[in-house]
């Protein structure tokens, strides 16, 4: 489904040229559970922008059923972004004067989904997470966990194969952290939703069908 070829990605700092990835070479299966893993600053953030079409590899090419991504416009990037894939952040990157309802929304609205269609599958989705009782609170009525599951439900929000989680249990306890795992382990299982999670935490990575560990930019 997903294939890094050769991919590199450096950056200056100070002078100084930063290897972020390193002539990554991987392959991503339709329907996987992947966990990254690595010290801070080992490329594990580029990795998943990479793959997820929101930075373009200095070197190499990453394909998705076959397309390069490095060769793609802008609009279809857009709609690679939009359509296949669903983030997941740790810092949720929620709206904060939207409720929870609203936030799930605005994808639909990218994707010029009708207003009553919107409401209807931004519903569904927040059900889907447990929060059908929180549709109308905004963030800061919310708890750590129930912001991440807002996330989640947004990032299913155009029914996306792929979803790229980068740190989601980051910001929360060891109880929500759980919640959101077996969330993500649900949607890879039922759903056939193909899941990257980047991640420091080894009892976020031991639950992942597949584990990578970035080192120097290099994947081992």
């Amino acid at each position: 489904m997903i294939q890094l070829k050769q991919v590199s990605k450096i950056y200056e700092l100070g002078g100084e040229k930063i290897h972020a990835l390193d002539r990554v070479t991987l392959d991503v299966d339709d329907g996987d559970f992947i966990a990254v893993t690595g010290p801070s600053g080992s490329g594990k953030s580029t990795l998943a922008n990479v793959i997820g079409g929101l930075d373009t590899p200095d070197d190499g090419d990453v394909f998705v059923d076959g397309q390069s991504l490095a060769k793609a416009n802008d609009k279809a990037l857009s709609h690679y972004r939009n359509k296949m894939v669903g983030f997941v952040f740790q810092n949720f990157n929620l709206q904060p004067n939207y409720t929870a309802l609203e936030n799930v929304m605005v994808p639909l609205v990218f994707a010029k989904v009708k207003l009553s269609e919107r409401k209807k599958h931004a519903t569904e989705c927040l059900k889907a997470v447990g929060l059908g009782d929180r549709m109308n609170h905004r963030p800061t009525q919310l708890s750590g966990g129930q912001r991440q599951r807002v996330c989640i439900a947004r990032a299913l929000a155009n029914n996306p194969r792929i979803i790229i989680a980068d740190e989601p249990t980051g910001n929360l306890d060891t109880k929500k952290s759980a919640e959101i795992v077996d969330i993500l382990k649900h949607l890879n299982k039922e759903l056939g939703v193909t899941i990257i999670v980047i991640t420091h935490d080894p009892n976020v990575a031991v639950q992942a069908k597949k584990k990578l560990t970035i080192t120097d930019g290099k994947v081992k």
